[in-house]
């Protein structure tokens, strides 16, 4: 006779989340999953894009004025030049301290961009041959739902807010009627662990003190 050991909670781990699992062959769904699950970079790279275009045009603009002899309509590319090569000679030091930390934190902003992972408000729910992404509104949808029937009340009676790591259900309660906010955590909980989305998220319930007039 065998016998199996025990497969244990990961220490850390959100109460309420499945028990993990034997890996399962992914049939090459990984990286379309993260794909779908992670932000792109097309909107800074656009803004990177459209800075260095005004830059160069604004350059090309003062070198055609200084060509053809027209007066530079802000500063000549020389003018410029020796004024950088002067610095500080010339302007505040405060002031030039304070671009320079400001022009830092832009920086430091982007390379954070560049390296952190995105999150565009998906997760991955488990699937062994096809790849399911689903938005937080649609997380948000199902907890709303099953939150409801917990509480027996009426659906604009229930808001689910879903972050990265957590789920905040705000449920108003019918005047006279009082609700169980243990029922509703373990709804929304029973409903998490049977869809498993990927990052998990905690659950946290919120009953309003005021009731709304029932219908």
């Amino acid at each position: 006779m065998s016998a199996e050991a025990p497969v244990t909670q990961p220490e850390g781990a959100p109460k309420g989340a499945p028990t993990p699992r034997a890996p399962e062959p992914e049939h090459g769904l990984a990286s379309a999953v993260r794909r779908e699950t992670s932000s792109g970079r097309v909107f800074a790279a656009a803004v990177v894009a459209v800075l260095v275009t005004l830059l160069c045009l604004y350059a090309l603009l003062e070198s055609t004025l200084q060509a053809i002899g027209q007066p530079a309509w802000i500063t000549d590319p020389e003018t410029a030049a020796r004024f950088i090569s002067g610095l500080p000679n010339g302007i505040n030091r405060g002031l030039l301290g304070l671009l320079g930390v400001v022009v830092a934190l832009v920086g430091l902003m982007f390379v954070l961009l560049a390296l952190r992972p995105g999150r565009p408000g998906r997760r991955a729910l488990p699937g062994k041959r096809i790849a399911v992404v689903v938005d937080d509104e649609v997380l948000a949808s199902a907890l709303a739902r099953r939150a409801r029937a917990a509480a027996t009340v009426r659906p604009e009676q229930v808001t689910v807010f879903v972050s990265q790591g957590e789920a905040l259900v705000n449920v108003r309660p019918t005047s006279g009627v009082p609700v169980s906010a243990e029922a509703v955590l373990a709804a929304a909980e029973d409903e998490l662990r049977r869809l498993r989305p990927e990052p998990y998220p905690v659950v946290r319930v919120r009953v309003a003190g005021t009731g709304v007039v029932g219908a």
